[in-house]
């Protein structure tokens, strides 16, 4: 497996060398989430309902990927510090309690989502129309809690030991096999909606195959679930773990909150139509917002390793390096969304009904769009250097303190309707992810300028 130098590489080549492989991952994973709502909208008959009945399905979704981003982003940049400080045998310890909490968090899952699926949907925002195609789904995704969970993540450990390339090939099966398996189960089969469920498990499963094998048996620090006399000391490791990685758990879990509330808003003031809209905006977002992921996550262990290392030039410059490759691709896409909106929309469902309303939606709720790499690129120093409490305080502002409100207050107490719910996010963007960017320059770049000038007196 070939490695990326963290401590000596050009640092442009280093995040280009790691966004690349995670960028090509990415979009796997993303066709991951989509393949199924692509397919789904096209059965005949009941392709909208359905689509607007996955919509439903997915904040539930997003909650179990919060957990996974929780344990592999909270870990992965605790691992790569501890890896620049030379604390192998640290690093090791901390990859193995990650591994350990998301399987038993995995199960726990798994069985309450089991008992309390179909509350848990009309909560959500199931009308009983809805319910009928989502909660057969639900079930059935369920079952694949726990590969689906040890996929997303353990993978943040294969790439923060350099092995970028080994990352995207764990994501490569999956997404490659659900594409295979998604027609063949719900058109040649004539699953429906349950086999767009069944093939996606299935995939889930042989990702996290090989991704188990590469931490047991290929990478250089393996992983194991911890014994009983190292479950009694891993407290601190899961204090750390947990600490930082509620940033990401929070984040995601806001994302999921905000489509809760979003959804019974247009449930009451446009119906199901609009709901699946807002699946299709919601696709088209995790479609163009996956590029900004895939090269903050790239840069993210260059930046935690170098601030173990004690190597602050190096942070700032990836820093830099990493706003400035955000905000060249944001503002190709807001050009490309503004433009041809009705490109995007066609690739979720070809209903001449839903492309009516759908167009003013997605360019309404992209006006801001370049302004959440702002967001990102703070939130991701904050992760990356430990900084708890920067990172989850941003996560809860925006979605928490802004969108939530907001998807209230503007169609109701404005009289915006559904415009007002599409509005809530550009203006979440501006506020929160200009206060979260300036918030990390006037913190963060003391910090390592004064680590400079404390190692150049030694």
């Amino acid at each position: 497996m070939k490695k990326i130098d963290f401590a000596n590489g050009k640092i442009p080549i280093s995040i280009l060398r790691a966004t690349g492989p995670m960028l090509a991952a990415q979009l796997l994973n993303l066709l991951y989430n989509i393949v199924d709502r692509i397919y789904i909208a096209r059965i005949e008959g009941i392709g909208t309902t359905a689509l607007g009945a996955i919509g439903i399905c997915f904040p539930v979704i997003v909650i179990i990927q919060a957990f996974s981003s929780m344990y592999g982003s909270g870990g992965a940049p605790l691992f790569s510090i501890e890896r620049g400080k030379g604390n192998d045998d640290a690093a090791a310890r901390i990859q193995s309690t990650a591994y350990t909490l998301l399987i038993g968090t995995a199960l726990v899952l798994t069985a309450v989502g089991m008992v309390f699926a179909g509350p848990i949907l009309r909560a959500f925002g199931a009308s009983e129309e809805a319910l009928a195609y989502a909660l057969p789904y639900m079930r059935i995704y369920l079952i694949g809690t726990l590969p689906s969970m040890l996929a997303t993540g353990m993978n943040p450990y294969i790439n923060a030991q350099g092995y970028a390339s080994t990352g995207m090939i764990s994501v490569v099966i999956g997404a490659a096999a659900n594409i295979v398996l998604d027609p063949l189960f719900i058109f040649t089969l004539g699953l429906g909606i349950e086999g767009a469920a069944i093939a996606t498990i299935l995939s889930q499963a042989m990702s996290a195959v090989f991704v188990v094998r590469t931490l047991k048996r290929r990478s250089e620090l393996k992983i194991h679930l911890l014994t009983g006399e190292e479950r009694r000391a891993c407290g601190p490791d899961v204090r750390n773990i947990i600490g930082l990685g509620s940033s990401s758990f929070v984040m995601q879990f806001t994302n999921s909150l905000v489509t809760i509330c979003a959804n019974n808003v247009l449930l009451r003031t446009g119906g199901d139509l609009f709901i699946s809209i807002m699946t299709i905006v919601s696709s088209v977002r995790q479609m163009v917002e996956t590029p900004i992921f895939a090269i903050v996550e790239g840069a993210s262990p260059l930046i935690s390793f170098n601030y173990g290392a004690r190597k602050p030039r190096r942070v700032i410059y990836a820093v830099a390096i990493m706003a400035a490759m955000t905000l060249v691709y944001a503002g190709f896409m807001w050009g490309f969304i503004v433009a041809k909106p009705e490109f995007l929309i066609s690739i979720f469902s070809s209903d001449r009904a839903i492309l009516t309303d759908a167009i003013p939606a997605l360019k309404l709720y992209f006006t801001a769009f370049i302004f959440m790499c702002f967001q990102y690129t703070g939130q991701t120093v904050f992760k990356s250097l430990n900084k708890k409490k920067q990172a989850i305080f941003f996560s809860l502002l925006r979605k928490v303190v802004i969108v939530v409100p907001l998807t209230f207050l503007l169609p109701y107490v404005f009289g915006m309707g559904t415009d007002g719910v599409f509005a809530a996010e550009p203006v979440s963007n501006v506020i929160g992810g200009l206060l979260c960017f300036i918030t990390m320059l006037l913190t963060v770049l003391p910090e390592l300028k004064q680590m400079e000038k404390a190692d150049a007196q030694i």
